[in-house]
């Protein structure tokens, strides 16, 4: 804090949790009664509602729940979304139980939260995280409408991250990943910033990929399919898969879902058991799995030169003063994944505004692109190019306006950063930067009300 000049005490209150519940409760299943504890902590509410996704996890702690709350306030700070910070968690493995028995869980677990008033458009908004996804979004919501019959027209914006057919919006699935991708992007276009040995762009690039769950496919699909990198290795919790040539991203996904595993792929090399993948040199390496994944052991052994922390938490303390040491650059996770936290924002907006993206523009736009077309082509007279043309006459549906607005969030919050870090050099790094620029705006608010 030694950076922000804080008035006494603002610091510790912006520390702290505001709240965290714990609920327990029993659902009848298999015959019997399991009992089920979860947790719900709201972090700060100087901006309402509070955001936050909910993880189904059986190593799940209200520590760690905390944690990440505190985490998902400076994250909704940073990139100026109108949330304050939440997290929620239920100790569960969903391994354990079948689709039928889950959607009970999830939606005693939704009651639970709706009775504390844990849930709500406008009071706190979940999402998925680890364990969750559309399928247990879609149980809240019902579940959020039926214990809430008097509020049926805003309740799909008690949670995000539904389905489509639900109230969610094009593009959420993809987020987080899309958001790696644009975080890297505003690094390398930064002319302030060392870039890969001097170069502004990823083609040909090699990069390593630590998880292969939904962020870090999407990452390692965009960084090779669009920019032209290589993903030389991509590495999982039974062991990790190489090609120096370049794995294709989409077939070994295909992969994993025939066979439950990334191992025995024929496109690249395996390695089983082997948890070396994230030390295999590269230029760009993306954890993109678990907390802690880059500690004091390994530090020493990674030979990239840009860590993007696409996890939350993926490079402890100690190994971030090693990377650091070494000259490794480090784009921190409260900016690079803050992909899914944006998209999130953007459904929220869609469902309380009962309109989807592009509805009120689409054929204006389209219109006016005709008639762009059509001047130039009287003016030069030569034909629009024909390759380009559908492209350039589309008006732009939902996911293209959902992708923009999140490039849009992404470019200008790295811009944010740099500045910051150009006129204080002496906070040293990105992660640093990040975190003065967020505490920052969170004292202003706190300020700003009085507190």
């Amino acid at each position: 804090m030694s950076f922000l000049n804080l008035p006494e005490g603002l610091a510790e209150r912006i520390i702290q949790c505001n709240s965290t519940y714990t609920v327990r409760f029993g659902v009848r299943l298999r015959g019997r009664m399991y009992s089920f504890i979860g947790w719900r902590s709201v972090h700060s509410e100087h901006c309402e509602p509070v955001k936050g996704g909910i993880r189904y996890a059986f190593n799940a702690d209200a520590e760690e729940v905390e944690a990440l709350a505190a985490l998902m306030t400076l994250k909704c700070s940073l990139v100026d979304v109108p949330f304050g910070g939440s997290k929620g968690a239920l100790k569960i493995d969903p391994r354990e139980w079948t689709p039928q028995e889950l959607e009970r869980i999830t939606r005693r677990f939704t009651q639970e939260l709706n009775k504390r008033g844990l849930i709500g458009p406008g009071i706190n908004v979940p999402a998925p995280d680890i364990g969750t996804g559309e399928r247990e979004m879609a149980w809240m919501v019902d579940e959020f409408r039926r214990a809430n019959p008097t509020d049926v027209v805003n309740a799909r914006a008690c949670v995000t991250g539904k389905p489509l057919s639900k109230g969610g919006i094009a593009g959420r699935t993809e987020a987080t990943g899309r958001g790696v991708q644009f975080a890297i992007q505003s690094f390398l276009r930064d002319p302030r910033t060392p870039g890969l040995d001097g170069r502004r762009d990823l083609k040909g690039a090699s990069v390593v990929v630590q998880g292969f769950g939904n962020v870090g496919y999407y990452a390692a699909k965009f960084l090779s399919q669009e920019d032209g990198a290589h993903i030389t290795v991509v590495a999982e919790r039974d062991g990790y898969v190489s090609n120096p040539e370049g794995i294709p991203v989409e077939a070994l996904k295909q992969h994993q879902i025939r066979s439950g595993s990334i191992l025995g792929f024929e496109g690249a090399k395996s390695f089983a058991g082997d948890m070396s993948g994230i030390e295999q040199p590269c230029d760009v390496l993306v954890p993109a799995a678990m907390e802690n994944a880059i500690h004091a052991v390994n530090a020493e052994r990674i030979k990239a030169q840009l860590v993007v922390e696409a996890a939350n938490g993926p490079v402890t303390f100690e190994a971030d003063r090693i990377l650091r040491s070494r000259g490794v650059t480090i784009l921190p996770d409260l900016y690079v994944n803050a992909g899914g936290v944006i998209v999130s924002y953007f459904e929220w907006v869609k469902n309380l505004t009962h309109i989807p993206f592009g509805l009120m523009e689409r054929r204006r736009r389209e219109r006016r692109n005709q008639t762009i077309a059509a001047a130039l082509e009287r003016m030069t007279g030569k034909e629009f190019p024909a390759e380009m043309r559908d492209e350039f006459l589309e008006g732009g549906a939902e996911i293209d306006l959902v992708r923009s607005g999140l490039e849009d969030v992404m470019r200008s919050t790295w811009a944010r950063i740099g500045d910051l870090l150009e006129v204080q050099p002496e906070l040293g790094d990105y992660r640093t930067a990040a975190y003065v620029a967020s505490i920052r705006q969170i004292a202003d608010a706190y300020e700003a009300i009085g507190i």
